[in-house]
């Protein structure tokens, strides 16, 4: 007889005392779908497209109903539903057509390079080190590759379309091409891969919990709000909002993800302050030369 899955749930629940609730649930899924490609698939892709779109949403719902305008960046430029919908269809094409068949491949991949899908899971510790790693990776990753695809030609044939917005939402996050797609989402999948390859270290929940992290720092950089409790009001070297709706309207600085230290250190941030900074510099060592 064929089991259910909560037939399953409660079968391992029967035998599995020490495993948390998330932990049988885990379980009962991989021992009910029977094929773990499957179910990592069908898991991943789910996840994905729950958080991304259940993250939007709440934007949607304050880009339309006007709540928080006095702290819209751009508020002038308030994106219409027509315009959220249009870009919706778009995401929801390229997650099917690019990201879904990266995503069946994803576990086949990772498994060659050790990743665990095992119980018990990790400590929260073990994650959050690891986490914080995969955060400092990304960003680096997505600093030099954004930065790259500002190159004339690159810009023209790839990185324009992320760039249709200049007062970017939340939605817009992964409005990109195929390729920019790829290149940028490699700085996500592919540093906790490379991570594992080299530690043996790395269980696919831990993954899980970075990408929701990752989509949602993403989502909120776009959102086109900034609010007195943003993150890098308490956290100085956080990117935001603030700092990412400036690289959509001027097109030009701000090309880290989730960090200003690459900006900072390579003089491309944007913003009065650092323009302030760059013309103190240079009136300085003008100064300095006139002597």
């Amino acid at each position: 007889m064929v089991k259910t899955y909560w037939g399953q749930f409660e079968e391992i629940s029967k035998y599995n005392t020490h495993l948390n609730v998330v932990e049988r649930l885990w379980t009962a899924w991989y021992a009910w779908m029977q094929n773990d490609v499957l179910a990592t698939g069908i898991m991943s892709f789910m996840m994905h497209e729950l958080v991304y779109f259940g993250r939007s949403l709440p934007w949607i719902f304050i880009d339309s109903l006007g709540f928080f305008k006095g702290y819209k960046i751009q508020s002038s430029k308030v994106p219409s539903l027509r315009e959220q919908w249009d870009c919706a269809k778009f995401v929801l094409l390229s997650h099917f057509t690019v990201e879904l068949p990266q995503i069946w491949l994803f576990h086949p991949m990772a498994q060659f390079f050790g990743l665990s899908t095992s119980v018990p899971f990790p400590s929260i510790w073990t994650m959050a080190y690891q986490i914080a790693i995969f955060f400092v990776l990304e960003d680096t990753w997505h600093y030099f590759s954004h930065r790259a695809l500002h190159w004339g030609p690159l810009y023209k044939g790839i990185h324009k379309i992320h760039h249709q917005y200049s007062a970017p939402f939340g939605m817009a996050a992964e409005y990109a091409s195929p390729i920019e797609v790829m290149i940028l989402g490699f700085g996500t999948v592919g540093c906790p891969i490379l991570w594992c390859a080299m530690t043996g270290d790395l269980h696919i929940f831990t993954m899980y919990i970075w990408i929701v992290l990752r989509l949602f720092q993403a989502i909120d950089a776009h959102s086109g709000y900034e609010f007195p409790w943003s993150l890098h009001h308490f956290l100085p070297f956080w990117a935001g909002a603030d700092h990412h709706d400036l690289h959509h309207e001027k097109f030009v600085g701000n090309y880290s993800s989730s960090f200003r230290w690459w900006d900072y250190m390579l003089d491309t941030e944007y913003s009065p302050e650092a323009i302030k900074r760059r013309r103190q510099t240079k009136l300085a060592g003008d100064m300095k030369k006139g002597q």
